[in-house]
């Protein structure tokens, strides 16, 4: 054998490389890995589930309070609710907001449900589509419940909204031409001229959103706390 032969051969392993467990190669890169791997989670974490909740939750407190707050509608200091969820009324002294088909747990049956109208906690609709029976007769028991109370005749025509669920169950408007259905109920219970009651109506009225979207709306808790707000005096 040559010089040249003898300097091609490859080196022979060491004693210490060779009593050197096989896998040990792969544990030191699993380690890397893992360590990396730990690492990226915490910075993602850091990032996502600290800073960005922070810096959102800091501009919307900066330039929109009310509405990051939930809407929230005071009066006298306390919540009485919000602008976006509706409230159920059934006194003839208030307007009545649209149907909800919003459920929670029956107390007394377990795996059972109640109606609870405007149940924000269990937000949705009844999901009877157009050939339900079931809410055929619900729409046909709204329609005569609501001619009634309202002294319309028999066959007046009585706005959808005043008989069918919105889909979350929540709605906290209704149509303009809902209220102006109700206003000489309303009137006439609390006793008060209708012309009044109009402009109270009037002014609870939120126009189409951007003057596109939508169609002219009621709120109908800010209209029934302003017919419970005392009446201004004029300064003498």
């Amino acid at each position: 054998m040559t010089s040249l032969d003898s300097d091609k051969r490859l080196p022979t392993p060491s004693a210490q490389q060779a009593a050197a467990p096989a896998d040990a190669g792969w544990g030191r890169t699993f380690g890397r890995t893992l360590g990396s791997s730990a690492r990226a989670a915490v910075l993602v974490l850091l990032l996502c589930g600290v800073a960005y909740p922070l810096a959102t939750t800091g501009v919307a407190q900066a330039l929109l309070p009310h509405a990051a707050n939930g809407s929230l509608v005071l009066r006298d200091g306390q919540i009485v609710g919000s602008a976006l969820i509706g409230q159920y009324f059934d006194s003839a002294r208030y307007f009545h907001g649209r149907p909800s088909a919003t459920t929670a747990p029956d107390p007394n049956q377990e795996g059972a449900s109640i109606a609870a109208p405007y149940n924000a906690g269990l937000s949705g609709a009844s999901n009877q589509g157009a050939s339900s029976q079931g809410l055929a007769d619900s729409v046909a028991e709204r329609v005569a419940q609501y001619r009634t109370t309202n002294g319309l005749a028999a066959d007046a025509a009585v706005p959808v909204d005043a008989v069918t669920a919105s889909a979350s169950g929540l709605d906290p408007h209704i149509s303009v031409a809902n209220a102006n259905l109700q206003l000489a109920r309303v009137a006439r219970e609390r006793q008060l001229p209708p012309a009044q009651v109009q402009q109270l109506l009037d002014q609870a009225t939120q126009q189409r959103t951007g003057y596109l979207l939508g169609e002219p709306r009621v709120n109908v808790l800010a209209l029934n706390m302003a017919l419970d707000a005392p009446p201004t005096r004029s300064q003498p």
